[in-house]
């Protein structure tokens, strides 16, 4: 990368992990000031604790749309000093409802679509998976700091501090941002990035991506659902104060990753993403069955270490498998329709489990992650076959601008290529390629034939205007 790549890569992978820190910290010890907060009952807390799943949900594709229009940072901007606003409401609130006022406008700064169109904007699309692989693994180690931190914070200066620390990390966020990330020459669009209007009718009606959207719906329904009872399993089933929940969090969360890894490298090497995808699913029903009777250090730790390495492979997978599976045209938007569903999936857990423990308590709520990932394995049973394809994107040269048709024939007829869109307008090549089969010379050498034939045909500029 170049040193503006670079500084673009490490700034917006910061912001991104900045936002995640501040909405994830809360979630490890909130429940735990159901007693003491007043107006608080198990709806209201689930309802707190859920409620920016919301937000995003309702903001998250509009806008990514609009960055386009308005440009990218000062969306960005808006949705950093939305982030803080929220933070300060929750600090100072005295009550359940200040804080969902608060959650709330935290939620409402949903710019993760419009990280992605800056990324884009700023890093070129040879080396952009590069960049966009760096957010995903900043995005992977924020979750898991996060749900150390939380507790490790709450011990010296409560959930007030907590909520102080993400508006100071919104602030040092807008100075990465304006005064690190470089400012882009222009802003173009980038459907396999961003959502665009015209796709949401071709990803709504696409089958497997919706099993795919159900999946991740119900992976943060189960996820939100059971950390409100969690925190307190700790305290009344291993007597453990919740300023010391860090020392379980933090073992258990690293086993589950390091568990996670060698089945993420089985189904990519392998091509088993379907059956991974399926052991993983049948592990979060074997979890949820198990932890409402996990009594003492050993079977609630087993439990939680097998909860988090379920959790971070379908996390890390399910992504995957919507950018093999959507149209390389409307990429951008099935992402950003697998996002919405992932917040939704968050508020209605908090929502859904709240109620539930109100009525059923603690077994009840497990008992919502096993209903609902039971459901998931039959959409997963029902499947297709997962293809194991890539998407790459390249700069168009300027040779072939004109001769875009003829272009995107020639690839579609290239070996390894399974689909490809050429547009003159965003200057750029989409592919969605088998990466076993396809040559990245061949297309190198496409790409330049033109380029020479164009070059060897030019004449020199008349009255020294630039050869444009």
């Amino acid at each position: 990368m170049t040193s503006n790549e670079l500084r673009a890569t490490s700034g917006l992978a910061a912001i991104y992990s900045v936002r995640m820190a501040g909405l994830f910290m809360v979630l490890p010890v909130f429940v735990l000031y159901a007693d003491v907060l007043p107006g608080a009952t198990p709806f209201l807390m689930g309802l707190a604790l859920g409620i920016y799943g919301l937000t995003q949900a309702l903001l998250q594709i509009p806008f990514g749309m609009m960055s386009d229009r308005v440009g990218r940072k000062p969306l960005i901007a808006l949705g950093l000093l939305l982030l803080i606003a929220g933070s300060v409401v929750a600090a100072l609130s005295e009550s359940v409802y200040g804080i969902i006022v608060g959650r709330a406008l935290q939620g409402a700064g949903a710019v993760a679509a419009v990280v992605l169109a800056l990324t884009a904007d700023l890093i070129a699309e040879e080396r952009r998976t590069r960049a966009l692989a760096v957010i995903g693994l900043t995005i992977g180690v924020t979750f898991t700091v996060a749900m150390v931190l939380g507790p490790v914070i709450d011990r010296s200066f409560g959930l007030a501090g907590i909520f102080w620390l993400t508006a100071l990390l919104g602030g040092v966020a807008l100075l990465l941002l304006y005064f690190w990330v470089p400012m882009p020459l222009r802003y173009s669009p980038h459907p396999d990035m961003v959502p665009v209007p015209g796709g949401l009718r071709h990803v709504l009606r696409d089958a497997e991506l919706m099993r795919l959207n159900a999946g991740i719906f119900i992976l943060h329904t189960t996820l939100a659902a059971n950390f409100l009872v969690l925190p307190v399993m700790l305290v009344e089933r291993l007597g453990l104060a919740s300023d010391f929940h860090y020392r379980v969090y933090l073992p258990v969360l690293v086993l589950g990753f390091l568990l996670m890894i060698p089945a993420v490298i089985l189904a990519e090497r392998k091509r088993v993403l379907k059956p991974v995808l399926l052991g993983a699913i049948v592990l979060l029903i074997l979890v949820q069955v198990m932890l409402p009777s996990a009594y003492g250090w050993f079977w609630l730790g087993l439990g939680l270490v097998l909860f988090f390495a379920a959790f971070n492979l379908l996390e890390a997978t399910l992504p995957s498998m919507v950018a093999k599976a959507a149209p390389v045209a409307d990429k951008g938007t099935a992402m950003g329709v697998f996002s919405t569903s992932q917040f939704l999936g968050i508020f209605a857990g908090g929502v859904l489990g709240g109620w539930v423990l109100t009525h059923w308590g603690t077994t009840g709520v497990f008992g919502i992650g096993l209903l609902a990932a039971s459901v998931w394995l039959v959409l997963g049973l029902m499947m297709a076959p997962i293809a194991h394809l890539s998407s790459r994107a390249y700069a168009l040269p300027f040779g072939w601008k004109d001769s875009v048709a003829e272009l995107n024939a020639l690839l579609g007829q290239m070996g390894g290529v399974a689909e490809a869109r050429v547009s003159a307008r965003e200057a750029a090549i989409y592919l969605k390629v088998d990466p076993a089969r396809f040559d990245e010379a061949a297309l190198r050498a496409v790409l330049g034939r033109q380029d020479h034939a164009d070059a060897s045909m030019r004449r020199p500029p008349a009255q020294g205007v630039p050869d444009g």
